[in-house]
Order: C-alpha cells, then sequence, then structure tokens
C-alpha cells in the first residue's frame, strides 16, 4: 500500500480585507508522520503557501468546533451547502477557508486506510519514549 495520499479539493478563500475566492487546495498525507495533513494553498500570483495541520483536529472540526490557537476548524452551513471552515492565524495576517464537507471528509476517511485514526504512535516509539524518559534508552538503541 502506497505510504503516501495527495488529494486537491476547491476551497474559498475569504481574507480580512474582503477579497474572497476560490482556489485549489492540495492535502498531503504520509505516513511517516501520521497526525499530520500538509495543506498547500495555490494563490493567483504568488508563491504557494503551506500549512500542516493536525488530521484530528480536522476530523473533529468536521462536527464540532475545535482547535483555540492559530488554526481552527469548524462546521457551517451556508447557501444550503455543508462546509468546513479552516481559520488560519499566523504573523503575516488571518485568512478563513471554506472547504465542502464530503470533500475534506472523504480524504481523511483515505488517510485511514494507510494509517489508521488512533494508531498514529506506533507501539516501538512509545517505548522508546518510555525509556529515554527513564533514563534507559542505551538498551532500546542497541
Amino acid at each position: 500500500m502506497n505510504s503516501t495520499l495527495r488529494g486537491q479539493i476547491i476551497m474559498e478563500l475569504a481574507t480580512r480585507s474582503g477579497i474572497s475566492f476560490q482556489i485549489p487546495v492540495r492535502l498531503t498525507f504520509d505516513r511517516s508522520t501520521p497526525w499530520a495533513v500538509g495543506l498547500t494553498f495555490l494563490l493567483p500570483g504568488d508563491d504557494p503557501v503551506r500549512w500542516t495541520v493536525s488530521r484530528e483536529l480536522l476530523l473533529d472540526g468536521l462536527s464540532d468546533v475545535a482547535g483555540d490557537g492559530d488554526i481552527q476548524v469548524r462546521p457551517v452551513e451556508w447557501l444550503d451547502q455543508d462546509l468546513i471552515a479552516i481559520s488560519l492565524r499566523s504573523l503575516d495576517g488571518e485568512a478563513e477557508l471554506l472547504a465542502p464537507l464530503a470533500a475534506l471528509h472523504a480524504f481523511l476517511l483515505r488517510t485511514d486506510l494507510i494509517a489508521p485514526f488512533g494508531e498514529e504512535f506506533p507501539e516501538e516509539w512509545l517505548d522508546r519514549g518510555i525509556a529515554g524518559l527513564l533514563g534507559t534508552g542505551a538498551e532500546l538503541r542497541q
């Protein structure tokens, strides 16, 4: 099975300045970082903008408000469409993206086939982490 999943969703981008337009957003998921989904925004006339978002945050945001820092995800209904609002805040500014709920949900379901939710951390990672905390890491490296 392939360890990387890629997809693309057309999202509505709204900025604080009132500008709003549709942009393609590439989604990337890799088994080597199973807790993260990469979002690459392809802005017209500009370099791509990349964000890394918690896969669990996106999943939680499908049904309720999730996140309280620089990224917030929440369901919204607009013109009889089920959408997911992804609010992003950085030092450079703020933006809100509206993604079709069905498309984002389908992508997340496909990530579950590569790395099931709840199994993001292999047992050996946990063993190494515990050994490191207990100061017994040398035994595991041999």
